[in-house]
């Protein structure tokens, strides 16, 4: 065979045993999570725009309330990841699907990454409104706690335990931290502090403008999450095929390791 000649896919080489077919590697992307980015990167230029350009300044906080279009956002979407979360626990727990494990792990990592933008946009709005970056206001003191017992719980889904028993853990503390969520909704109305109250309501008093430019940011904020999870939960879900895959050689080289001595054995 010259050097220009292609072996078919299988077939027996003169050097050796078959040769394998390339395999090409696996990806997480598709056409609808591509229309999905393209729609997030878009809705965010919006968001910058009418955030930073279009929307008037605000007539106490000025031209800091621009932090407003991107910090609801961020909390709607941590409350809607941390949600999915638990129910996703409960599902596993309910029925020992990989699926629902894999999504309430996906969903705790977006959710931690916007909680951490929460707590940071925050700091920054806190300081032109409070003078301070931080202050252990009832908020933010729980909102921190919410960051670190997500942290704590995907700590969880990461030690060195049986699969089982550590989707188990997780998913019964999944379901326990998402009581503080409750916790951080209403701080401002169970106790005293420097943040203000509720922002959005039936009797909501916001100029029309600001009032879309918020809505376009949590849009824009809810499309980009929505492609990290499935993302996330994608990169999960071929990690674990390729977990089972090593097992599931490992398992199939000791047994021949066990029969070759079995009959190295039968011939002494």
């Amino acid at each position: 065979m010259s050097t220009t000649d292609v072996a078919p896919a299988g077939a027996e080489s003169a050097d050796g045993p078959a040769v394998a077919p390339p395999v090409n590697p696996p990806h997480t992307g598709s056409a609808a999570t591509r229309r999905l980015g393209l729609a997030a990167i878009v809705f965010l230029a919006l968001t910058l725009l009418f955030g930073l350009v279009i929307s008037p300044p605000e007539a106490t906080q000025k031209d800091a309330v621009r932090l407003f279009y991107v910090h609801l956002p961020a909390v709607a979407v941590t409350y809607l990841a941390f949600l999915i979360t638990a129910v996703g626990s409960v599902m596993y727990l309910r029925k020992s699907s990989v699926y629902w494990d894999l999504v309430a792990g996906a969903a705790a990592e977006i959710g931690v990454l916007f909680c951490s933008f929460v707590l940071v946009t925050g700091s920054l709005w806190g300081k032109p409104t409070w003078g301070v970056y931080w202050q252990w206001d009832p908020r933010l003191t729980s909102t921190t706690v919410l960051f670190v017992m997500y942290l704590g719980y995907l700590a969880v889904r990461r030690l060195e335990l049986p699969t089982d028993v550590r989707s188990r853990r997780a998913a019964v503390l999944g379901i326990v931290s998402f009581g503080n969520v409750f916790i951080v909704h209403y701080s401002v109305q169970w106790w005293r502090g420097l943040h203000q109250g509720q922002t959005l309501g039936v009797d909501t008093k916001m100029d029309g403008l600001m009032l879309f430019s918020f809505f376009v940011g949590l849009v824009a904020f809810l499309t980009l999450a929505a492609w990290l999870l499935i993302h996330r939960f994608r990169v999960a879900w071929l990690a674990r095929e390729v977990e089972q895959m090593g097992l599931a050689q490992a398992l199939a080289e000791r047994r021949a390791e066990t029969d070759a001595t079995g009959l190295v054995g039968r011939s002494r």
